[in-house]
């Protein structure tokens, strides 16, 4: 299974800083048969990014709208994404989920929304830090998989599963990565879920403070398939060594 390498700019960059960004990755990328990058800018810079980066990486939407056209002031819906080149689309992001306020709901009507419409979307779990402290960290994450998956026809598209602790992300927590054997148990279990739902082998990602000098500590492991980055991605230079590392492991 390849290495995937998730780069959610967020919103930390605007769209001259995107594209400044997305330039120097043109100019430095060296594609590896067992890496896949997929750069997620915001919604803004969406178009400009892909047209620098075209046919290098794949691209992402950060966040996507379940009704594909209509009355929907502000939002951008899966489809639309689609049709501007996205392949990917992060639904269920712990920010999404813990300031925007979405519920399981919301993600369960945003993967139908994607794998309708033909994006693979990257579906983003993890626990709080109450949850960890009460030691409910498998009953959220089995919960979340749950209401995302089940009974979900996926019309033969392979989803990505994002395992990020929220009291690992900086926005929420200590912003300190977690253990990475922590992980790779924590990879493990979710692995073990997902065969309720799919014959598929979905890759699991980590995501959390991921940055160039930990990546190798996460990729190395058995379990974990890749990384969701979120800062450390919106500088070139820092996105190129994690590639290079994470070509490595």
């Amino acid at each position: 299974m390849k290495t995937y390498i998730v780069a959610n700019w967020k919103m930390y960059l605007n769209a001259e800083e995107s594209f400044k960004t997305a330039e120097h990755i043109k100019a430095n990328l060296t594609k590896r048969d067992n890496l896949e990058l997929i750069v997620c800018p915001n919604a803004l810079a969406f178009n400009g990014v892909r047209d620098i980066l075209k046919d290098t990486v794949s691209y992402g939407a950060q966040n996507v709208a379940w009704t594909p056209l209509g009355a929907y002031t502000g939002a951008i819906s899966a489809l639309l994404f689609y049709q501007d080149g996205a392949r990917y689309a992060l639904v269920g992001h712990s920010e999404r989920r813990y300031i925007f306020g979405e519920d399981n709901e919301a993600v369960r009507k945003k993967m139908n929304a994607c794998i309708d419409t033909g994006l693979i979307p990257i579906l983003c779990i993890g626990e709080t830090h109450d949850d960890k402290e009460e030691e409910k960290q498998e009953y959220r994450i089995k919960k979340q998989l749950m209401k995302a998956l089940e009974g979900l026809d996926l019309q033969g598209i392979v989803p990505l599963v994002a395992y990020e602790p929220v009291w690992a992300i900086s926005n929420f927590g200590i912003g300190q990565p977690c253990d990475p054997e922590y992980a790779n148990q924590m990879h493990a279990i979710i692995k073990k879920e997902l065969t309720q739902y799919t014959d598929a082998a979905i890759p699991v990602l980590y995501g959390g403070s991921v940055d160039n000098n930990n990546i190798a500590s996460y990729v190395a492991r058995e379990n974990i398939n890749g990384v969701l980055v979120g800062s450390a991605s919106t500088n070139g230079h820092v996105l190129l060594d994690l590639l290079d590392k994470g070509a490595q492991c």
